[in-house]
Order: C-alpha cells, then sequence, then structure tokens
C-alpha cells in the first residue's frame, strides 16, 4: 500500500482514477488493524467510513461537485463527538455513550467529503502528557515503542506518524497537540481560542480547550484550519469574525523578528539535545536574515502552577455532569443516590482524573479561594498581557514544543513531575494565542524535536505560511 502524506496527492491520484476512495478507505482500515499493537485507536467507523467512501466515489464516477477535503481519512480524538458513534473521552464512566449528535467540526468536515475513519486513544478527559492515563492503556510511540505517544492527544498523534489516516483531530489545553506532535515528528497546530467552535468536544478546562490538527505538511492544516473555522451558533466564545482562506496564503519571503526566551532553552529541565536544535535553529534563522533576539521570562516558573490550578478548577465543574445519572456507566451496587454518585465516580474515572477534580474542588473552596484560584487568574492575566506586549515587537515566539524528546512509558511517575512538560506549551493556552510545532530535527537516537513558534492571535496566516517556508527550506535534521 502506498502512504499518502498529502491530501492534494491523494486527490490527484484519485481523480485520474489510480485509486478509488473505497480501496484507499479499505486499505486505511487494513493499515490500522495491522497495527493495533501502537493502541492509537479506540475504535474504527468501518462501516459509516466505507458508506461515506461509496458516495465520494459515485461523486467522482458522475461529475458531481466534490468538497475540498474528498477522500481525505481523518481520524478523531475520542473526546470529541460524531452523531451515533461511541464517544468516551477514553474514560469507563461514558462507557457505552452513543452520542446523540455531532461536534460542529465533525460536521463541517463531512460537508466538505471527509471520511472520519475511526476515534482515537487519549487520556482520560484529556488530562495527562503522555497518554498512559487513558482507560484503554498507553498508546505506543512508532519511533520506538518503549517510548510515550505524548498526550493528551496521543492517539492522533501516533495515527498520522504512523500512515494510520492522513490527518487527525486533537485538543489542546495546555499543549496537548503541540507536545505530541514534538514526540511523534509531525506537525501539531494549536489555532487561536475562539478560532474553532468547541461545541461538541467534551470540556476539560473551558477557557483554555482549544480543537486542533495533526498532519504531515503545512498545506492540509491550512485547509483543514481553514474549513472547519469561524462562526457557530452553539459555541458563544467563538468568533464571528471572517476566515481568511489559510491555504492559499502558504507563501512568504519576509523577513521575521523573532523572540526567544533565553532562560527556557537554559531551564534545568531541557534536554541538552533540545536545547543544542533550538540554538541550532536560532543562528540558521540569523543566517537567512531574520532578527532573533533574546529576551527574559521572569513568569516561566510561575506559568505551570497557574495553569493547573486555573485547569483543575475548571474540570471540577465541567465533570460534575458525570454522575451515574444522566448516561455512561453506573455502579451496579449503589443503593440511593448519594452512593450512586459516590461509587460510580469513584469506580468510574481514573486515579488522575480524581486527582484533579479533587485538586479543582479544593481551590475554588472557601478560605482557598483568594489564595489559589483568584492569584492564578493573577498570573494568567500578567502572562497574557506580557505575551500580548512581547507580539506587538516581535512577529513570532520561539522555544522548544517540549523540554525532553519522548520518554520511556512508565519513567515519570510524579504528576508534578509531568506537569512540567507542559512549561513551554501553556503560555499559549494561558493567552489564547495559536502556536505550533514543527518536526524539524532529531536526537542521537532518531527521536523527534520539535521546534515551537507562536504569534499574535488571530495570525494564523503568518504562522502557516512562515511555518511552511520553513519545513522547504530545512531538512529535517
Amino acid at each position: 500500500m502506498e502512504h499518502y502524506r498529502s491530501l492534494k496527492t491523494l486527490q490527484q491520484d484519485l481523480l485520474t482514477k489510480k485509486i478509488s476512495v473505497s480501496t484507499f478507505t479499505h486499505q486505511t482500515i487494513s493499515n490500522i488493524s495491522s497495527n493495533k499493537h501502537l493502541n492509537a485507536f479506540v475504535e474504527v467507523f468501518e462501516e459509516s467510513a466505507l458508506a461515506s467512501a461509496k458516495i465520494i466515489d459515485e461523486k467522482i464516477q458522475n461529475g458531481q461537485p466534490l468538497g475540498k477535503l474528498f477522500g481525505l481519512t481523518i481520524a478523531i480524538k475520542d473526546n470529541i463527538v460524531y452523531k451515533n458513534h461511541r464517544a468516551t473521552g477514553a474514560s469507563k464512566i461514558l462507557e457505552g455513550f452513543i452520542s446523540p449528535y455531532s461536534a460542529t467540526v465533525v460536521e463541517r468536515l463531512l460537508e466538505e467529503d471527509a471520511i472520519i475513519i475511526g476515534s482515537t486513544n487519549c487520556d482520560e478527559f484529556a488530562m495527562g502528557g503522555s497518554n498512559e492515563n487513558s482507560y484503554y492503556g498507553a498508546v505506543l510511540n512508532p519511533h520506538d515503542t518503549t517510548r510515550v505517544s505524548g498526550g493528551s492527544s496521543g492517539g492522533s498523534a501516533v495515527a498520522v506518524a504512523a500512515n494510520l489516516c492522513l490527518a487527525a483531530l486533537g485538543s489542546d489545553t495546555g499543549g496537548s497537540i503541540r507536545q505530541p506532535a514534538s514526540f511523534c515528528g509531525i506537525v501539531g497546530l494549536k489555532p487561536t481560542y475562539g478560532r474553532v467552535s468547541r461545541y461538541g468536544l467534551m470540556a476539560y478546562g473551558s477557557s483554555f480547550d482549544q480543537i486542533g490538527t495533526f498532519t504531515h505538511n503545512i498545506e492540509d492544516a491550512a485547509l483543514i484550519l481553514e474549513i472547519f473555522s469561524g462562526k457557530d451558533d452553539y459555541d458563544a466564545t467563538c468568533s464571528p469574525r471572517k476566515v481568511p482562506e489559510f491555504s492559499k496564503q502558504l507563501s512568504t519571503d519576509k523577513k521575521y523578528k523573532i523572540a526567544y526566551y533565553k532562560n527556557a532553552l537554559t531551564h534545568q529541565g531541557v534536554d541538552e539535545e533540545v536545547s543544542n536544535a533550538c540554538h541550532q535553529f536560532i543562528e540558521k534563522m540569523k543566517m537567512e536574515g531574520h532578527v532573533v533576539d533574546a529576551i527574559e521570562f521572569d513568569e516561566l516558573e510561575y506559568i505551570v502552577p497557574a495553569y493547573y490550578v486555573l485547569t483543575t478548577a475548571e474540570a471540577s465543574s465541567n465533570l460534575s455532569r458525570y454522575d451515574g445519572v444522566k448516561y455512561g456507566y453506573r455502579a451496579d451496587d449503589a443503593s440511593d443516590l448519594e452512593s450512586t454518585y459516590k461509587k460510580t465516580r469513584t469506580q468510574g474515572f481514573g486515579k488522575e482524573v480524581q486527582r484533579r477534580i479533587m485538586s479543582g474542588t479544593f481551590v475554588l473552596s472557601a478560605g482557598y479561594y483568594d489564595a489559589y484560584y483568584a492569584k492564578a487568574q493573577k498570573v494568567r492575566r500578567i502572562v497574557a498581557e506580557k505575551t500580548y506586549k512581547t507580539l506587538e515587537d516581535y512577529d513570532f515566539i520561539l522555544c522548544p514544543t517540549a523540554p525532553t524528546p519522548a520518554y520511556k512509558i512508565g519513567e515519570v511517575q510524579d504528576s508534578v513531575a509531568s506537569f512540567l512538560g507542559d512549561i513551554f506549551t501553556v503560555q499559549a493556552n494561558m493567552a489564547g494565542i495559536p502556536g505550533i510545532s514543527l518536526p524539524l530535527f532529531r536526537t542521537t537516537e532518531g527521536l523527534p524535536i520539535g521546534i515551537q513558534l507562536m504569534t499574535a492571535r488571530w495570525k494564523e496566516e503568518k504562522l502557516l505560511a512562515f511555518s511552511q517556508h520553513l519545513l522547504q527550506k530545512f531538512e529535517l535534521q
């Protein structure tokens, strides 16, 4: 089977009848089955995917108009719902749940003839950075199956990296698209908060969550973003502003001003090879004529604690709906309403989710609200304002996507230590700006290293154009 890594190439072959959509979809399903050991998929939507493929083949045969994404096999993270399909958030507590509606992003993809191939494994309710917190078990990194895929959208990252689909959707609350993209060596895009509707996304931290993409290239990321962005009456936080034609604005020859945090590259938690990769990238940027300046980010040590105070607080509220009464799992040994709540939630939620719910409830409680939650909100405001000010003076902020390459499964046992893996990604979520991870380097062992770029709100066209330039200009090291 030919592994297509570009939608444009696939569509050319579909139109010349070199391959049919049905054949390609069958091959994709077979490839997923052959790679079950990676544990990337929770479920393959074989019946509906093949039905969609048949309809598109008929359109091609009859010369009917085709959607912009025709033939695209795309996976969705298990916390994004698809009508009449199971969605569990990788949690026991949603065991057997079948969604009565589709997320807005899913509806918009289907309207353009994309094929939803299946749902991908993730950390339970998107809480984790390694995909080891899933009810279905850890997702394995295709570059080294003894290592983590990254999280929380690890299944989506692996599905693309292992050529099990052309693209995948994930959600990014504090780096859950960009970090696994870095670990798996693909492109991971988190749009501006409010660019993409969150309707149909299981809420974790509502003021942080954003749906984004995993792809092999910038062209596919730009086209998918262009299609599923824009106003949605079902999501009041979704911006009504006009969506640019991102896919037609991917050329740039400008010289940019780029800032990087000196204290980020010298941070004790940063792997030496990751730091060296960033320094190499900076030198290449300077040689190409870009202005690259080192600046200080004094709030670096506070950003992760503030992020976890705020997101756990929001999670404690958002996850209260999973109580064993309305839908999903219910404890068999419950005898009354109170025991139904207690036993269902104790048995249904994993340990990490329980920890975050309890932490969030604590920081919102009387006597601790001002000490933790209110103070974290102040930190968020300071971080956001400083970020906006920096991006008034510079086009991009550069840093590693993650402080280390993918680590061994089971290697990081301490929750606080795992939180530090988000140290460079949470800024984009705190400030609501777009960020992208680009697969530009590898370690001496061959593990991917992602370089992250962030830019000002609503400037995805600039971010995508520069990213396209970088992937074309610099070969993977």
